[in-house]
């Protein structure tokens, strides 16, 4: 389960509430260049419509051995694979309280299937972001004075 692509920018932008993991509807072409690594996932976001959850600027690059019949628009909007409990939930968390289900990773799992885990989380404002930053500065100066006293 090792993550093929992640959102190393979310936790540093968002505060992170929840983690949803949730099936991806991909066709073959886009399956093989996620395996090779070839997506950019920074900007990208999921929005529920009509009771369904839909993937949103998410870049897979094509695949360049795919016949050209197979070639899609690289940030074509996807559907998302969740119980329609789980996408009343986020729904209701996402118009109410403001929230935004960003995207964390992608990755397949022990079946070979493509999987993303989302985070429901709030944008940070720049001193949340700031003292974060000084905190982990200093966690990882008393972790230097700890190995160097020892």
């Amino acid at each position: 389960m090792s993550p093929i692509i992640s959102n190393r920018r979310a936790k540093r932008e968002y505060e992170i509430l929840e983690t949803v993991e949730a099936g991806i509807i991909l066709s073959g072409p886009e399956v093989k260049s996620l395996r090779l690594g070839k997506a950019n996932i920074g900007d990208a976001y999921a929005d529920p419509k009509d009771g369904e959850m839909w993937l949103i600027n998410c870049h897979i690059s094509e695949y360049n051995n795919a016949q050209k019949e197979f070639h899609t628009s690289p940030t074509r909007p996807r559907k998302l694979l969740l119980h329609k409990k789980e996408i009343k939930k986020l729904q209701g968390s996402v118009q109410k309280q403001g929230l935004t289900l960003i995207v964390l990773k992608i990755f397949f799992n022990f079946k070979g299937v493509a999987k993303i885990i989302l985070g429901l989380g709030r944008g940070k404002k720049d001193r949340d972001k700031r003292a974060d930053e000084k905190r982990r500065d200093w966690q990882r100066q008393k972790q230097r004075l700890l190995r160097a006293k020892n």
